[in-house]
């Protein structure tokens, strides 16, 4: 139970989610797909955005959660839940694994697919690029990435500038957008590159 409080004393965060109940299947997949898709994460259902416990009806909410893990989430994923009783009220901490098929995909309600990854405190649609990258990530085949005029360039540009989005490196090395996001993935996959896809439009930096 201490363990959980201290938990619970950190606040949410890239790995940590409060929830007051499971209100809806595809929302909860949303979260639990973006764990998927990062490091893994924590789930504490019957806790409050303020951290003060609520408590829940736990064979429901079990329920509920195995159902959007296991049908609402592609590939299908497995929870590790866990029941706490603190101060007369029911606690569940729901351990989500990092998923070793990224990308992982929620099931909104009218049948769609959607990535969503973790950033802050919060579960957000993943950019394309960012599926992508996730993809390549975690192929079978391993990246191979080639150093040519074109990556020579980008690597020189951000060595003197901060950032470069994807249409400033298509001007820059005067290539379509389609071969540009090839290469800006591939380097991303790699480490070489981190995108920052939550400010539009989304940009790179060194990794």
């Amino acid at each position: 139970m201490k363990r959980i409080l201290n938990l619970i004393g950190q606040g949410e965060g890239s790995m940590l989610d409060f929830k007051k109940e499971i209100s809806s299947v595809h929302r909860i997949a949303k979260t639990i797909v973006s764990f998927a898709n990062h490091h893994g994460g924590t789930l504490l259902v019957g806790v409050n955005d303020d951290g003060s416990i609520s408590g829940v009806a736990a064979e429901e909410e079990k329920f509920m959660l195995q159902q959007s893990a296991g049908f609402y989430c592609v590939p299908p994923l497995e929870l590790d839940i866990r029941e706490w009783n603190i101060r007369g009220k029911v606690v569940l901490e729901v351990l989500v694994p990092e998923g070793h098929e990224k990308p992982y995909y929620a099931i909104d309600e009218e049948g769609k697919k959607w990535v969503y990854i973790r950033r802050a405190d919060q579960s957000l649609l993943a950019s394309k690029v960012m599926v992508e990258v996730l993809r390549h990530k975690h192929s079978s085949h391993p990246a191979l990435i080639r150093y040519t005029p074109k990556e020579k360039a980008l690597m020189d540009y951000l060595q003197a500038h901060p950032r470069i989005t994807l249409r400033e490196y298509c001007k820059l090395v005067n290539i379509s957008r389609w071969r540009a996001q090839r290469i800006l993935v591939g380097l991303t996959s790699v480490g070489v590159l981190h995108v920052h896809d939550v400010e539009k439009p989304e940009f790179y930096t060194l990794g």
